[in-house]
């Protein structure tokens, strides 16, 4: 009888070793210690910066963002100096979806960011947000269109994030639990309902409620976190054990309804950690260094666009915010532009940063490539690079005598392909403080120069855009099992670019050579262990 290699992928966003290793030993998480006792494992290896859409994306292509094109969550308007926001459009090279696809697989698909308007796949996609305002879902998410009303009928609508994260005050923490809770619940009901509808090769579903918990609750459940609360709700202490517990449990309920002799696969698009209470402003260090100017002197430019933005995120009501996300690009890409670049003299500026919290970077304002640039490409540019690159060695915390900047990249030293000139000229890593990394916001609106400042108790939980209490570290997890029950073997750090070229070789199709990633050879050759009734061991009850 032939051998039919089918694959159950689970994301699990933001996952890290660091919360499930000491959880499995203390015997909470089942499922998932089962996968590890029995399958490989090893440490994922995110994108630079380690951000959802371009560490996805590199899942999905084996590629580096210098060859699919997507960077951040956002990306520079050509010829201008402005931002808008990335989705699927922004990708410039072919998924695994198609190309399984293409090779006759069936695939569903289910929950990717980046994903949004959905592939016309040989099977099923559900997009996942679209945008940093996302509640739920409409036809238009979903491939082919006639699941939309299917999945309504038999299991409720699918919902994203069915709560606004960008103001957080009292009693919010307690409603967001239940929200994020409510959402996870539903996810995982219509992921085993379309899950049993038939034996896909190919079958993925993302939940992101691993990472939306660790971003609002880190200061909950790590009692050293700077964000801290002087009198911390005792209820909300083992809010992420909860939420982890609760994947455990889908996990095991969807790798008990698998076809037998699926294999599965868990991974996440990077780690978490913790968030200090630091705040750096790039452009405000540029203006100390001598190589950014902002009109009006003291003031970053005027208020309008800021205090637009914030109240618009603030207090109008969800529907309306993703209306306008989604509906009114241009819109949303104007006061974006002006919150994180408006009030630049750009006549006097050298160099600049969007100033993006998920992408610390400085751009050259260059001669050709920027409307009013002012550095010639060439030896002048190069200079410009090197000088940078010194100065942020010596930029210094204050408190602690610490580098701030762990490394500056030259962003042909991390990206390569026809898409690497869309990525900024110089690409941050930020250094940790004492353990926790730093934020970055934007200098407009505000009055004082200092390039860094420590945050006021009351803005301490943080919010969407405002720097929430935990945030993203390079290393994610990746587990697999094909039945075998005696694998229960390490590997060496995996790269997320080295899964698109290994699920394709392990479902029988060739990888495109000019992937990044390479395949992992302990997967792609495995065999399937007949004798598991459905590709992986139990847990023992």
């Amino acid at each position: 009888m032939e051998n039919i290699r089918r694959l159950l992928i689970i994301g699990l966003d933001g996952a890290t070793f660091d919360l499930i290793d000491p959880w499995s030993a203390q015997g909470e998480l089942p499922h998932i210690t089962a996968l590890m006792k029995r399958g490989l494992r090893a440490d994922l290896e995110s994108t630079i910066p380690p951000v959802t859409f371009p560490a996805w994306s590199s899942f999905m292509t084996g590629k580096n963002p210098g060859k699919h094109g997507i960077y951040d969550f956002t990306q520079r308007i050509p010829g201008r100096y402005g931002l808008e926001f990335a989705g699927a459009r922004s990708r410039k090279s072919s998924t695994i979806w198609r190309l399984l696809s293409e090779g006759g697989r069936r695939v569903g698909v289910m929950g990717l960011p980046t994903t949004y308007p959905p592939e016309k796949v040989n099977g099923f996609m559900i997009s996942g947000f679209d945008s940093p305002v996302c509640t739920g879902t409409d036809p238009s998410f979903v491939y082919p269109q006639s699941l939309f009303a299917e999945i309504r009928k038999q299991v409720g609508p699918y919902k994203i994030t069915d709560f606004q994260q960008f103001r957080v005050g009292r009693g919010w923490h307690a409603k967001a639990l239940i929200k994020i809770r409510e959402t996870l619940e539903r996810k995982a009901a219509i992921a085993a309902y379309l899950l049993k509808k038939e034996p896909w090769d190919c079958f993925m579903v993302l939940f992101g409620a691993s990472d939306t918990i660790c971003h609002h609750f880190w200061m909950f459940h790590d009692p050293n976190s700077p964000r801290r609360p002087e009198k911390s709700e005792e209820k909300f202490k083992e809010a992420i054990l909860s939420i982890y517990k609760r994947l455990d449990a889908i996990v095991g309920q969807l790798i008990s309804q698998a076809h037998p002799g699926t294999a599965v696969m868990i991974l996440s698009d990077h780690g978490f950690g913790g968030t200090g209470d630091k705040v750096v402003y790039l452009n405000r260090w540029l203006e100390k260094e001598g190589l950014l100017k902002f009109r009006g002197g003291t003031s970053a430019g005027t208020w309008g666009a800021s205090i637009l933005r914030t109240a618009g995120l603030k207090l109008l009501p969800l529907g309306i915010q993703e209306n306008i996300f989604r509906k009114r690009p241009r819109v949303t890409s104007a006061l974006l532009s002006q919150t994180q670049m408006g009030g630049i003299d750009w006549s006097q500026t050298r160099a600049f940063s969007t100033e993006m919290n998920t992408f610390p970077a400085i751009w050259i304002n260059l001669q050709g490539r920027e409307p009013n640039g002012i550095v010639a490409l060439g030896r002048e540019y190069e200079k410009l690079r090197g000088e940078i690159i010194a100065a942020l060695s010596r930029f210094l915390n204050p408190q602690t005598g610490q580098r701030v900047v762990l490394r500056t990249h030259r962003r042909e030293e991390l990206y390569h392909g026809a898409f690497m000139q869309q990525a900024p000229d110089l690409v941050l890593e930020l250094n940790l403080d004492n353990g926790y990394t730093y934020t970055c916001l934007s200098s407009r609106g505000r009055r004082d120069r200092g390039p860094m400042r420590t945050l006021r108790k009351n803005e301490r939980a943080g919010a969407k855009g405002q720097s929430m209490n935990g945030s993203h570290r390079r290393r994610g997890i990746m587990l697999f099992s094909n039945g075998h029950r005696s694998m229960g073997q390490r590997l060496g750090t995996l790269s997320i670019m080295d899964m698109a070229p290994t699920i394709l070789q392990f479902l029988g199709l060739p990888s495109p050579a000019d992937m990044d990633g390479r395949v992992v050879p302990e997967i792609a050759g495995s065999q399937p262990d007949q004798g598991a009734p459905n590709g992986t061991a139990h847990a023992s009850p």
